[in-house]
């Protein structure tokens, strides 16, 4: 039987009991058969990778590699996933370079096919390294089943922090931001922005991502968020306004359903 979370409330309860609860709920998914099986041969089976047409040819060694990026939707994709992983990311024509979801460039480097002669996977502690981040991107799958703000929230300290640490310039890591779905889908809810928003020109969001956080945070720059009262703030009000859009979407339905009914 599969694991199943537990969430027994929506919006900011929810997220308040997911924390207290979170440290036994993710070890009880980590006992589950099936993922114990994934790690397993993912571990035992990864350093006899050395191309990445050898990865995509084996699924499940390619569903533990994705799923520790949070790309495990593009399973199927193996011609795309093995042009993604042999450019590598070392040349500025690489598919990784040129990607908009940066998620895809961070994995074809850590993995190496395409920038090192001898690629990542032959790294003694590879293996370890990578189910870590399947077991964890997993288990938030696993939440995001139960309630996809959830899977979310949990996600946003891991990711942002990753792009807060990068040596970068405070433009480079809003870029950032927005190169990643989770985050962005994150920042554009709590920043009351449309989902129309990605539409307009790229320096033109910059500007208005940076303004909105300095009106609702005191603050335009992403490293702010390296502060956890800062960071707690932020996955409020997140969850407080998509509760907000999902209960005027509820309310927009009933309307549309009473006029209906009305009508006859």
């Amino acid at each position: 039987m599969s694991f199943q979370p537990v969430i027994p409330f929506n919006g900011a309860a929810g997220w308040a009991f997911l924390q207290r609860t979170k440290d036994a709920q993710q070890s009880a998914f980590e006992s589950n058969p099936a993922v114990q099986r994934n790690v397993q041969y993912f571990q035992d089976n990864i350093g006899d990778i050395a191309t990445a047409e050898q990865l995509v040819s084996d699924r499940r060694l390619l569903s533990v590699a994705l799923g520790a990026y949070g790309l495990i939707d593009d399973v199927n994709n193996t011609y795309f996933i093995r042009k993604v992983l042999e450019d590598g990311t070392l040349d500025t024509d690489a598919l990784a370079n040129k990607l908009s979801d940066k998620r895809y460039f961070e994995m074809a480097k850590e993995f190496g096919f395409g920038d090192y002669n001898i690629p990542r996977t032959q790294i003694s502690d590879f293996g370890v390294r990578t189910v870590e981040a399947y077991k964890e991107r997993e288990f938030e799958v696993a939440i995001g089943n139960q309630d996809r703000d959830m899977r979310l929230a949990m996600s946003l300290e891991r990711d942002l922090g990753n792009i807060i640490d990068k040596s970068t310039s405070d433009a480079g890591k809003w870029y950032s931001v927005m190169g990643n779905p989770p985050l962005r889908q994150v920042f554009e809810t709590a920043l009351g922005l449309p989902s129309s928003f990605g539409t307009i020109d790229i320096d033109k969001q910059l500007e208005i991502f940076q303004e909105k956080s300095e009106r609702y945070f005191g603050s335009s720059s992403v490293d702010q968020f390296s502060d956890p009262e800062r960071l707690d703030e932020l996955t409020r009000l997140f969850l407080a306004r998509s509760q907000i859009a999902q209960g005027t979407a509820a309310l927009s339905s009933n309307a549309i359903a009473l006029t209906l009914l009305q009508n006859f």
